[in-house]
């Protein structure tokens, strides 16, 4: 039983960093673009009811992801149920254009895992570490 705890508690640790950094990393990356241009992935429809530009959009989005990232390294349980949360809207904004249908797809796939970071945080043994 010990042995199966510790494990659990190690893939817990794994997530928990991945799910924390990677929104962290993204995030900043809506400043300067580095990685990709996130404007790309903006629903036009979407950008053509906001009072802002899509770059301050995206900044806004960048915020968000990175506070949403801290939270999943401070407060697991709760910080990945929001990175879950999260993924799956931008999966949902990103359907209707239908031009990012594979990102759509992988943004589900890494909510489930999010989602999964939670409730592997939610088992008491793994919280105290026991």
């Amino acid at each position: 039983m010990e042995t199966t705890i510790k494990t659990v508690k190690q893939v817990q640790t794994v997530l928990k960093f991945s799910y924390g950094l990677i929104p962290i990393v993204a995030g900043l990356d809506k400043f300067t673009n580095l990685l990709t241009d996130w404007q790309k992935y903006l629903n036009p429809s979407l950008e053509g009811i906001l009072p802002f530009s899509g770059k301050t959009f995206m900044i806004i989005v960048g915020v968000i992801e990175i506070i949403a990232g801290i939270l999943v390294l401070i407060k697991p349980q709760k910080g990945a149920i929001v990175v879950g949360a999260w993924l799956v809207l931008i999966a949902l904004t990103l359907l209707p254009g239908g031009q990012f249908i594979d990102v759509a797809v992988r943004d589900i796939a890494m909510a489930i895992g999010a989602f999964s970071l939670a409730r592997l945080s939610s088992i008491p043994e793994i919280k105290t570490g026991k």
